[in-house]
């Protein structure tokens, strides 16, 4: 079975806000991405830097803590991932991720630094390049668990237009999908950028669930609500998946071969997507909890 962990709302704070940075532990949100840099000014890096793996090492609450680092090829990459490496962050997200070799010099990077070997990377797929190379990409290490979707920087490259539909990034979206899914990793969507814009960020929510996605980025506080609505198994989900599990159950003690639940056929690809929405529910009330 695949990882279970909720990751509904992934929320990026700035890492030179010490202000939001106090603020983690209240928050509601699943997964929390401290960043190094794109919300962090030039002459702000170093600064930046240190406060966010002060912080994270004091403790930032039950959220999943992930660190973003400058890209490699910037005056601060190097001293990010040495950072990262003690830092305590249960992940390091990766930007501007365009092929395999960008995860394969991190890890290095990683491990000569003395990184524990529970710590995961996170790769940003935000570049049209990328984007064709997902597949690989997922591929690069061991270490990786989960592919994010970069929209705003995506949108800018391929000289597109944000629509409501994002019709302009579906066909990424799905490939970011497909890649993370055949190797058994999370995925996460892009962020939502009109604040003002409620029905937009519902809608862009629930097409996120529906095009498969475990969660969604988000770049303010008050859009983890939404979030953790859209990615949460609804009672009737969840109360399909318990039926689905009982009657094939019911079905392998009696010899059944067949199983119909509601009107439709039940295959076992069916009774482990059940399993899978049962555990990420109970995951999801044992942290409410």
């Amino acid at each position: 079975m695949n990882d279970v962990r909720p990751r509904r709302s992934a929320l990026y704070v700035p890492g030179a806000n010490a202000r939001a940075l106090e603020k983690i532990p209240g928050l509601d949100a699943d997964v929390v991405i401290v960043d190094l840099e794109d919300a962090v000014a030039p002459a702000a890096k170093e600064e930046a830097r240190a406060a966010a793996v002060a912080a994270i090492r004091r403790g930032l609450g039950r959220a999943e803590i992930v660190l973003r680092v400058n890209g490699g090829g910037t005056p601060w990459a190097e001293a990010d991932l040495a950072a990262a490496a003690s830092s305590g962050a249960a992940a390091v997200l990766l930007p501007k991720v365009d092929g395999p070799e960008v995860l394969r010099d991190a890890e290095r990077r990683l491990a000569a630094a003395g990184a524990p070997g529970s710590m995961a990377l996170w790769a940003m797929i935000e570049t049209p390049r990328g984007v064709l190379r997902a597949a690989e990409v997922a591929l690069a290490s061991p270490r990786l668990a989960c592919l994010v979707a970069g929209t705003s920087d995506l949108v800018k490259d391929l000289r597109a237009r944000h629509t409501p539909g994002r019709t302009e990034v579906l066909v990424a979206l799905s490939t970011i999908v497909l890649a993370a899914r055949a190797s058994g990793l999370a995925a996460l969507d892009g962020v939502h950028l009109d604040l003002a814009d409620d029905a937009g960020l519902a809608a862009a929510c629930r097409q996120g669930r529906d095009l498969g996605f475990d969660g969604k980025t988000l770049i303010h506080p008050w859009t983890i609500a939404a979030a953790n609505l859209a990615f949460t198994p609804g009672d009737d989900e969840l109360g399909l998946a318990r039926r689905i599990i009982q009657a094939h159950a019911e079905a392998e003690a009696a010899g059944r071969g067949v199983v119909v639940v509601d009107g439709r056929l039940v295959e076992s690809l069916h009774v482990a997507e059940a399993h899978r929405v049962v555990a990420l529910a109970a995951a999801i009330a044992a942290r409410r909890g």
